[in-house]
């Protein structure tokens, strides 16, 4: 019997220290409900939720690239109404990958599991216990359910390849309207309407929602949680690090990811380097914050920042690597709020250190098998934002009476009194996006005698050419194009040896060819496809990278087949000299 290992969450306790106001919402059911006394920020009848009305999303996750397999499902012991507004089925990976928040109006799908959930997220009459969250969603007859809903292979899920992401979900009634959302979607809705959703439900969607569910170690890519467990969070908190736990089985490996601490750069590269700069209390303009990076002996300030209270935003700066391979420490200091890390070790590698070696006619591989193509993780698309603040005026008469007697005991009253402005900030939040897009052509070197551009002999070199397209709506102090492309081949199990791009073509719309083979007569910008390879599909794989934005650099994978049919021994003809 295979066993399964712990899941790796823990539910908050904020229930146990927080005495919400409970009332009963219309239609019956216990729920907390804003009515100006707390527990639901400045909700009224028309935001409240009811105790139980929940559920958790599940979603197949490959672990070595962190590409989910299945389409989300959300089970539930409710039977939520068909028309209720939801964004769909999109799980905390897709969206930290990308994905946009979309309302969505289509009829809404549920599972209702054979064996009832337990408690999910906490109130004063839902007392769930870590214990039975994890006793529920690590016992094999829910594993095997799990499968069976998904249609993914039991077998195949519990080889230790693969991991369940739970995501727990909450049905509330916000502004009248029924609606289904997890935290991440919560956050990201919130966003959307400037704070509109934490000021009517904030005890739900920053506080019992999110931290119904958190990973005690980091998986996934996602930081295990180490703030507190009894009290609101804000958007950017949920966003990175909450409402999620993880089912991991036997055989996944347990090597923890890379430190958020630690970085790899390309050498002679534009990078971005980011940090997230958070607050308790509203930093304004008259005071702003200054975050301060120390690079190799410079240093980079960025002044002029201004975060609402409870509130953070990513700070940045752009500079360009050195041209040689090294470990540079960068410093980051900031006078006001909290910085995510305050040093990051970054890796300066130079990619062009193994092309591959000059192909011979001699080679050989008899035991050569097709190897699996991998599947690096991409990430083609990123948000960020910056806060701004402006004054909103408020003015109040303070009043300052005084008497005038005239002496015979009659007088008069006199308002010396003042205007005074009683205003406050109000932050506006400026969203930012960036997408890349790429398209590749592998063609026969234009030397070799091909019939067509996709089929060729072995033994002739072939052709890589790139093109990438950055789109953006921030200012060129936020973003770089792509910059790098590296390609890597069957021949060598995708592994080994690999080749480096020329980026003939920079900016936003950049373009790469592969560097000269200093293995070509002419000097061609080709790769020598081996004597030996077998008739069948050869497919090189491409590296797109270094398309830089505050929110990471985005990625992506390209791969084009081309068929090896005969090789180039066929195009030789032998014949006896002809004498005089």
């Amino acid at each position: 019997m295979k066993r399964f290992l712990t899941l790796t969450l823990i539910l908050s306790l904020l229930s146990m220290f927080a005495t919400p106001l409970t009332s009963y919402a219309e239609g019956g059911g216990e729920g907390n409900i804003d009515n100006g006394g707390g527990g639901m920020g400045s909700g009224t009848g028309q935001n409240y939720w009811n105790t139980n009305d929940e559920g958790v999303r599940i979603t197949v996750i490959r672990d070595h690239d962190r590409v989910p397999v299945t389409a989300p499902i959300d089970f539930t012991n409710r039977t939520p109404p068909k028309t209720i507004m939801h964004f769909g089925k999109v799980s905390k990976v897709q969206y930290t990958n990308g994905a946009s928040l979309t309302p969505n109006t289509s009829v809404y799908t549920y599972v209702n599991p054979q064996k009832k959930l337990p408690f999910i997220i906490r109130s004063d009459r839902g007392q769930a216990t870590i214990e039975e969250i994890k006793s529920y969603f690590t016992d094999e007859l829910i594993v095997r359910y799990i499968s069976e809903a998904t249609g993914f292979d039991y077998d195949t899920l519990i080889n230790g390849n693969y991991k369940l992401l739970l995501e727990p979900v909450a049905y509330i009634t916000f502004q009248g309207a029924k609606m289904a959302m997890t935290a991440h979607e919560a956050a990201l809705y919130d966003r959307l309407l400037n704070g509109g959703l934490r000021s009517k439900m904030v005890s739900l969607t920053h506080q019992n929602l999110p931290l119904a569910m958190f990973l005690e170690t980091s998986d996934l890519g996602f930081p295990a949680w180490d703030g507190p467990t009894d009290s609101r969070v804000n958007n950017d908190q949920i966003i990175t690090s909450l409402g999620l736990g993880i089912v991991r089985f036997h055989d996944t490996p347990t090597t923890p990811p890379p430190s958020q601490s630690e970085v790899q750069y390309r050498t002679d590269t534009d990078v971005i380097t980011s940090v997230r700069l958070s607050t308790s209390a509203q930093i304004t303009p008259k005071k702003p914050a200054r975050v301060t990076f120390s690079i190799m002996g410079s240093s980079y300030t960025v002044s002029n920042i201004v975060i609402p209270e409870g509130e953070s935003q990513l700070v940045w700066v752009k500079w360009r690597t050195p041209s040689k391979p090294q470990t540079v420490t960068i410093e980051v200091h900031a006078l006001q709020g909290q910085l995510s890390i305050s040093r990051i070790s970054a890796s300066i590698v130079d990619l062009n250190q193994n092309p591959p070696p000059d192909p011979k006619a001699t080679d050989r591989n008899n035991s050569f098998q097709l190897p699996a193509i991998p599947s690096y993780l991409a990430k083609n698309s990123a948000s960020w934002g910056v806060w701004s603040a402006h004054w909103h005026e408020y003015w109040v008469w303070i009043a300052n009476w005084r008497w005038y007697g005239d002496g015979l005991g009659g007088g008069y009253w006199v308002d010396h009194g003042h205007w005074e402005d009683h205003g406050w900030w109000e932050y506006d939040w400026t969203g930012y996006t960036a997408s890349l897009s790429a398209e590749q052509s592998v063609v026969p070197d234009s030397r070799s005698p091909s019939s067509s551009s996709n089929r060729m002999k072995s033994g002739y070199g072939i052709e890589i050419n790139s093109f990438t397209t950055l789109s953006s709506n921030a200012p060129s102090s936020h973003i770089t194009g792509a910059q790098h492309a590296v390609s890597y081949f069957p021949e060598f199990a995708y592994q080994t040896y690999w080749r480096l791009h020329d980026n003939v073509e920079r900016g936003y719309s950049a373009s790469f060819k592969l560097k000269r083979n200093e293995y070509s007569t002419y000097e061609s910008r080709v790769h020598f496809t081996p004597i030996w390879y077998p008739d069948g599909p050869y497919t090189p794989i491409t590296r797109i990278l270094d398309a830089w934005t505050p929110d990471g650099m985005l990625t992506l994978q390209l791969q084009e087949t081309i068929t090896i049919s005969g090789n180039l021994f066929s195009d030789w003809h032998i014949a006896p000299q002809k004498t005089k």
